[in-house]
This record gives structure tokens, sequence and C-alpha cells, in this order.
């Protein structure tokens, strides 16, 4: 995606469908609408560029809008060997903005699933965490989605995610309590049923039982 494209939501069922997108021109006025509001002039020198800075940032930020999950993880590899056990991508770095206040959430996945006759390349979990990252987010939502596009596209035996993060909508504002990270988990198929296998996932990661 250019920096002269509006962000897209075409691959985001959740999100209302409109007809028409704000223009590039309609999204930085925005901006300099936002900056007048805090009480600085969008016309001075330091600040005349920005609105254009800040779309070409929100682009990048947010191109998870524009990404299918399915196209990522779709091509697999059945030559396993009969592999069977668990499969763990841990400490995937997670960027993502707080859907309540456009603040960054910070932290790091761990991913598991146990295959069913077939694997995914590694840097594929990563990207498929990245994409629903690179989308505004709750941290609950996120992870069930990145859990959810796993199982849906490779239909593994089970999937585990945990997700860790800093929230700077409580760190930086609010309550202002820094250092406090949020977990989430979502188990799905033989993880959810199979209390050893949950065992086992959080033993992978170095959290308790």
């Amino acid at each position: 995606m250019s920096p002269d494209d509006h962000i897209s939501s075409k691959s985001s069922p959740s999100n209302a469908s409109t007809n028409t997108h704000p223009t590039r021109s309609e999204a930085e006025q925005a901006v300099r609408t936002l900056i007048k509001w805090m009480g600085d002039d969008p016309t001075r020198e330091g600040l005349i560029d920005t609105p254009k800075r800040v779309i070409n940032s929100y682009a990048e930020l947010f191109s998870g809008y524009t990404q299918d999950p399915s196209e990522i993880l779709e091509r697999t590899f059945e030559e396993t060997d009969g592999y069977g056990d668990i499969v763990l991508l841990k400490d995937i770095r997670v960027e993502s903005y707080c859907e309540h206040h456009l603040i960054p959430i910070t932290g790091v996945a761990h991913v598991a699933y146990i295959p069913e006759n077939r694997v995914v390349g590694i840097s594929k979990l990563a990207r498929t965490v990245e994409l629903f990252s690179k989308r505004l987010q709750i941290q609950e939502k996120l992870t069930s989605q990145v859990a959810n596009a796993i199982n849906d596209t490779l239909k593994p035996k089970g999937v585990a995610v945990l997700i860790e993060a800093e929230h700077g909508c409580m760190t930086t504002r609010g309550v202002h309590k820094p250092g406090v990270n949020m977990v989430t988990k979502t188990l799905i198929g033989c993880f959810k049923e199979n209390p050893d296998l949950r065992t086992e996932f959080l033993s992978l990661i170095k959290r308790p039982a």
C-alpha cells in the first residue's frame, strides 16, 4: 500500500461497510483540525508537513485492514514425517493501537498449534499476528482473531495464543500505572480440552500453569 492510498477496511468484515472513503486531502485536513484543537498553528514551519507525515504513518500502522489472513496462511507443507506435536513461536513482537484512545499497545505474542498432517512456515505465524495488530484493537479481540485465523485456515488439532502487553492508555494517561502488563489467551481444540497440553504450552512460554 502506497502512502498516497487511503486506508481501506475491505478485508475487515467486522467493520461497518461504507460506499466511499475519505480522500487523502480530507484525512490531512482532519489532522490540521486536531492540531488547531490542541492549540497550535498547523501552518507554522514545524507543522506544515505534519498532516502529510501523519497520513503516511497511518497507512503503515493500519495496513492490516488491507490484508487477508487466509492468504498469508494458505501455503502449507505436508512433508512433516508424521510430526504431530506442539509447534510454538514465542515472543512475537506486538505493536498495535488501542481502539478507545488511539494510544500504543506493545508486548509479545506466543502462538502454538498442533498440526493435522500439514504445517505452515513460521514467518506466517508472525505475519498473522502483525496483520491483526495493524488494526485498531482491544487485546482480547486481537488474541481471538489470531487464534481463529490459524484454526480456520490450517484446520489443526488445536491452537493456543497468549499475548502479554502494556497499554499506553493505562500507563501514560488515566491511572498512570507503568510496568503493568495485561495477559489474554485463547485456546482451541486439544489445547482447550487437554489440561496436560495447556500446562505444557504455558511451561514452554514460562508462564505458571
